[in-house]
């Protein structure tokens, strides 16, 4: 298989490791030209993920890279671009989108920004930097087009990298999105030194809350106690690594928003998605606390006073 891997931050440029050991013909595809040069000479990508070895895989820019070849493009880029970046895509190559956030600018679901070819969506408990150093792991695979997916989940299933299929493409992109503003909330709980008990609560309402939502917009409930919700949540809410824990974490220390995310050096998906999953909700008319007290908290309200206001509502049933 032919892919084009868009996207040469630390997730694309560990799943386009993990294309080349499957034996495809793999290119990754940057932005800045100078990152790209830096790969070609050295085979590294120190910027993101410096274990990662790119004998044997091409290194270009965006333009340069031979998307109309394809015969598959896996697009690993934030939210933010997600949509500029698959509508400038030529050709008719399936996408592969392992970005995991909504669009900020309409709302929607990024799959739905695809247009005039297939698309599926790959998601799960995927650290980057375990997955260049050959650890096990999991993921799904959801596309509308159950044939596309089944030929995706061949092409990528491996030893280490196990792969299954998932018809429901909502919960599954609602999952992934949703679960990186918990992980803020968990990261939160971290810096102020809640303790397990604390935080073990805080990440099972916060899997509620997905669960409602997706609910609402036409998901399967089973979708979140598999690796797409349940999975991909606990693992970002407790990776030392993961950027959206670590962010949480260092806003609740005192830093601001943009200085967490100075200071981790990478897109933090949750600051992107929670504004745009708390109008969602309300949209939905559908009630996510921890998702509204995570907006209160990037918009100035201390964490504490968060705190003490979940913890004031009201008991009710589970």
């Amino acid at each position: 298989m032919k892919a084009v891997v868009v996207g040469a931050g630390s997730w694309g440029t560990a799943f386009a490791c993990l294309l080349r050991d499957n034996g495809h013909d793999v290119t990754l595809a940057a932005r800045d030209p100078e990152q790209v040069a830096a790969m070609a000479e050295t085979r590294l990508n120190p910027q993101y993920v410096h274990l990662a070895d790119l004998r044997d895989i091409a290194a270009t820019t965006i333009v340069g890279a031979p998307v109309k070849e394809a015969d598959v493009v896996v697009v690993a880029v934030p939210s933010r671009v997600f949509g500029e970046v698959v509508a400038g895509l030529p050709g008719s190559a399936p996408v592969l989108s392992l970005t995991k956030g909504l669009d900020p600018t309409t709302g929607e679901r990024l799959s739905t920004l695809v247009r005039g070819r297939p698309v599926a969506i790959l998601s799960g408990p995927n650290m980057a930097d375990e997955i260049v150093r050959g650890l096990p792991a999991a993921a799904v695979i959801a596309s509308d087009d159950l044939a596309l997916g089944v030929r995706l989940q061949v092409a990528i299933h491996s030893t280490t990298f196990r792969v299954y299929v998932n018809e429901d493409v909502i919960g599954v992109e609602l999952c992934a999105a949703a679960k990186n503003v918990i992980a803020l909330a968990a990261g939160g709980a971290d810096g102020l030194g809640l303790g397990d008990n604390g935080k073990a609560a805080l990440v099972s309402r916060g899997l509620a809350e997905m669960r409602r939502l997706a609910e609402v917009a036409g998901a399967r409930p089973d979708t979140f106690a598999g690796l797409a919700g349940m999975g991909d949540l606990i693992v970002t809410c407790w990776a030392p690594t993961g950027r959206n824990r670590r962010a949480g974490e260092l806003i609740a220390r005192g830093s601001s928003p943009a200085e967490a995310a100075t200071e981790i050096g990478m897109v933090v998906e949750g600051l992107t998605t929670a504004p745009v999953l708390r109008d969602l909700s309300r949209r939905l008319d559908i009630e996510l606390p921890i998702t509204e007290g995570v907006c209160a908290v990037l918009e100035g309200v201390p964490l504490t006073e968060l705190l003490a206001q979940l913890m004031r509502r009201e008991p009710t049933t589970e």
